[in-house]
């Protein structure tokens, strides 16, 4: 699939089907594609919300197949990926093939499917790399997930509960926690309740000792309220870009604000961030997205998959070549 140039909208997009013979350089694999996802960044990409993407381009970041070139070792190895370049500044996973460093690709755990595994990539490396940056979630703490039902919530939600981490989740309106989780998780309906104030009465007073705001400004105070002494805010979203900051709270509440960006990583970096979730979902302990099959796409129809996610479609849609 190839974008010649930005779209206004999703629906207005032009792909194209181009046949190309893909060639690998020192240190890198070629990999035959079974399932790539659609993400948000790609649509934002392909519509000029991104101004360093490069056209004319093959989009998309994550991705899972079979090494049919590459170092020895690596031919025949199912694996998959995802990457903060991919479909950005060099062509990306919307395709039947995609070259990338051979560090980048991580194996597949045998129990996950390829569309599964294809699903994986940017919210559960979004999740992670906010974990790693702030402090990875221990037992006896509790971790307030703002947008608990989306699929980084959902991601972070598992790390969390994965690591023995106790986990509150936030979500506009009554609705219960949709996703896997090994513990219980409380739900706070924020259309309710004064979410700090809940917040405060499930850990005796104590609050969140790491707030994973999914969502940005529009629960930006009342994850500032939510936090513990020396807790920790994980950003990765905004509507508004603009909020107000009491810096006295923050200082005597010895507070840390993290920011995420996973399109500044790297494909080979993004492998590190997936190799060390891997353990995760070989041993059950973390479980890859459900695929709803009319949500997976063949490569010729990509254009309303992207019309799907832009309508803020709740399954993780996929890609499937022919």
């Amino acid at each position: 699939m190839r974008l010649i140039a930005k779209a206004a909208d999703a629906a207005s997009l032009a792909p194209a089907i181009e046949r190309r013979t893909l060639l690998r350089g020192d240190g890198e694999v070629l990999i035959e594609l079974k399932a790539a996802a659609v993400n948000p960044s790609d649509v934002k990409a392909a519509t000029g919300l991104m101004a360093y993407a490069v056209f004319p381009r093959t989009p998309g970041r994550d991705y899972a197949g079979v090494v049919i070139d590459g170092p020895s070792d690596m031919i025949g190895r199912e694996v998959f990926g995802s990457s903060g370049d991919l479909g950005i500044r060099r062509d990306g996973t919307h395709a039947t093939h995609l070259v990338v460093e051979t560090d980048a690709a991580v194996d597949k755990p045998a129990t996950i499917s390829w569309e599964e595994a294809a699903g994986i990539g940017v919210p559960f490396v979004t999740a992670m790399e906010g974990f790693r940056r702030a402090g990875t979630p221990k037992a006896g703490e509790a971790v307030l997930v703002m947008g608990v039902n989306g699929k980084v919530g959902q991601a972070a939600v598992q790390i969390a509960t994965w690591q023995g981490a106790r986990v509150i989740g936030v979500v506009r309106k009554a609705e219960p926690y949709e996703g896997h989780a090994t513990a219980a998780v409380d739900v706070i309906d924020a259309s309710a309740h004064d979410v700090a104030a809940r917040v405060r009465e499930l850990t005796d007073g104590r609050g969140a000792d790491i707030v994973f705001n999914t969502v940005g400004d529009p629960y930006f105070q009342a994850a500032h309220k939510s936090l513990a002494l020396r807790g920790r805010q994980i950003l990765i979203a905004a509507v508004h870009r603009i909020v107000q900051f009491d810096i006295l709270e923050f200082y005597r509440g010895q507070h840390t604000y993290v920011g995420i960006d996973t399109l500044a990583l790297s494909s080979v970096a993004t492998g590190d961030v997936l190799r060390e979730l891997a353990p995760g979902f070989a041993g059950g302990h973390l479980k890859p997205f459900a695929i709803n099959p009319a949500a997976i796409y063949p490569l010729e129809d990509a254009k309303r998959a992207y019309v799907s996610v832009a309508g803020s479609a709740r399954d993780r849609v996929i890609l499937r070549p022919a």
